[in-house]
């Protein structure tokens, strides 16, 4: 067993996330349809999706951005529609936005077995998840898993490759032994293509079409690993380990040196 340094995504890769994005927006648009019954509830979610990645650039993954792309998917029917925008209604439709941050999150099914066996196998574990600081911590401290990841957590609100390079200033091993594991083409598999690591796409059973994508100008960089599921991720890494920088199961590598990383919460 060679063990390698595995970096995982958090939503959609270890966790629910998606779900209730989804729920959230049909919610959304039920109470929309409501109030302009002149626009179908398909369009009025298009024009939200159409908004809320539009606000990326400038938000990156930061949570407050999904709330006011509801308001402000409300704001633009009322002026389409021409129906007087009330504050009240503003209001209703943030707080269906905000109550997606307050949901008690579920890990995937056997999660925390993959975990410990990849630990067991004497892999590194690293934790790189897209979003604001508060919001990702929430959810790393209720399900535990700073026992896996230690100080190996990183917060990225544009994850993307300056971001991953970051997490990589902290890996002492090659890039050859390194994987990125994750569910989104764009903010995982395209960052870690460019920079030259391998990667594991386990693509995700609701998927939001911003992840779908994957960079053209990183697709002849590297050839893309996918697997079916989580449970599949232990046996895929002993069969396509490749040599180790690592010499035990506690993490020290060859040059009897410790990682020196930085705490991400």
């Amino acid at each position: 067993m060679n063990p390698q340094t595995l970096i995982f995504d958090l939503d959609d890769t270890l966790i629910e996330c998606n779900k209730y994005f989804r729920d959230a927006t049909n919610k959304f648009a039920d109470q929309m349809h409501e109030w302009f019954p002149n626009v179908s509830k398909e369009q009025i979610k298009e024009k939200q999706l159409e908004i809320d990645i539009k606000s990326i650039e400038k938000y990156g993954l930061n949570s407050s951005r999904f709330p006011e792309s509801l308001v402000n998917t409300y704001k633009y029917y009322c002026d389409s529609e021409g129906r007087e925008e009330k504050d009240s209604e503003m209001e209703s439709v943030r707080i269906i936005g905000l109550q997606v941050f307050q949901i008690e999150v579920q890990a995937f099914p056997y999660m925390y077995e993959v975990l410990n066996e990849l630990k067991e196998d004497g892999h590194r574990l690293y934790l790189f998840t897209g979003g604001d600081e508060a919001n990702q911590s929430r959810k790393i401290i209720q399900l535990e898993l700073e026992t896996y990841f230690e100080d190996r957590v990183f917060i990225a609100n544009h994850k993307n490759a300056d971001a991953l390079r970051k997490v990589l200033e902290t890996v002492e091993c090659s890039r050859e032994s390194t994987w990125m594991i994750g569910n989104s083409l764009k903010t995982d598999i395209s960052p870690a293509l460019e920079l030259g690591i391998n990667t594991v796409h386990i693509p995700s059973d609701i998927e939001w079409s911003y992840n779908n994508n994957l960079d053209a100008n990183v697709q002849q960089l590297g050839r893309v690993k996918t697997i079916k599921k989580l449970t599949d991720l232990p046996r895929f890494i002993r069969e396509n380990s490749f040599e180790s920088c690592y010499t035990n199961n506690s993490g020290f590598l060859a040059n009897g040196q410790t990682g020196n990383v930085q705490p991400g919460i």
